[in-house]
């Protein structure tokens, strides 16, 4: 079990939950907490075990989760969330997220991958026992597009949603429903170097370090809080080819950190930031 928590900070709050476990017959397998004193908000997680459901669980826990004013989760974690991926042509971070759902280190239930582009534009992935759906949009169409995409959420009861390169804006009103369960990732240029050839024009301007950033999806276009970030040193010597390699390597990895500890239930929203409690 996996138990989450946020709150107005005040003393007593570890003191209950430990006690309320204990007293379920819960053992507690690991512990993390972090007090933000800029805001006088505190998070918790705790991983423990115990013979009661989920369900139960959370029932006799919500009186005290309302007498702290607690933002909170508890989940069984052998059930594995349902996540959704969207892809465009490029297709890097949708193959190594396909590769690692396959072997295991992203514990999650595919509910489906989505794309503006046909299935054949992926014909050298395998996505044999993948539920795809092509979902093509146009400037004049992308209202109807984003409303049978809202259905297809709807339908496949889907928790998370991964941006893997999807290189179409949501608007605000997709992103105000998806708040808080849609992951993005980005080239850390932004927004230093907007618009096209990006990697072009980090090459032009000499940069010594390149990078990427995993962030929750918002209305307001990569802003969003951040979950992961990572950086690589470059030199002279490399192209904008080894740039635009460089970066698809980092951003596979990033990507992949900031699924996975969604999965788990390590990131906390903590109003324009995230508070992650890594592994």
């Amino acid at each position: 079990m996996i138990l989450t928590l946020a709150c107005p900070d005040r003393p007593g709050i570890v003191a209950r939950v430990s006690a309320f476990l204990f007293e379920r017959g819960g053992n507690i397998l690991d512990a993390q907490q972090f007090d933000d004193e800029e805001t006088g908000r505190f998070f918790m997680r705790v991983v423990f075990a115990a013979d009661e459901s989920a369900e139960v669980l959370r029932q006799a826990f919500a009186p005290h989760a309302r007498e702290f004013g607690m933002d909170w989760t508890l989940r069984d974690s052998k059930v594995k969330k349902r996540v959704m991926i969207l892809a465009s042509q490029q297709d890097h971070c949708l193959a190594d997220l396909l590769y690692r759902w396959r072997r295991g280190e992203l514990p999650m239930t595919l509910a489906a991958v989505v794309s503006n582009h046909a299935a054949d534009t992926y014909a050298h992935l395998d996505l044999s026992g993948v539920p795809f759906h092509h979902l093509p949009v146009a400037r004049d169409t992308k209202m109807e597009q984003e409303a049978a995409l809202w259905k297809l959420i709807q339908e496949t009861d889907t928790e998370l949603v991964v941006l893997a390169r999807y290189m179409q804006v949501l608007s605000d009103g997709l992103a105000a429903k998806l708040e808080g369960r849609c992951i993005n990732i980005h080239h850390s240029f932004l927004p230093g170097f907007k618009g096209a050839r990006p990697y072009h024009q980090a090459h032009q301007r000499g940069v010594k370090v390149i990078g990427a950033t995993a962030h929750y999806v918002t209305a307001d276009l990569d802003e969003g809080p951040i979950i992961e970030q990572d950086v690589e040193r470059i030199s002279h010597r490399d192209t904008p080819r080894d740039l635009i390699r460089k970066g698809r390597d980092i951003e596979r990895r990033v990507l992949a950190r900031a699924v996975r500890w969604r999965l788990e239930d390590r990131v906390l929203l903590n109003g324009s930031k995230t508070v992650v409690f890594t592994d």
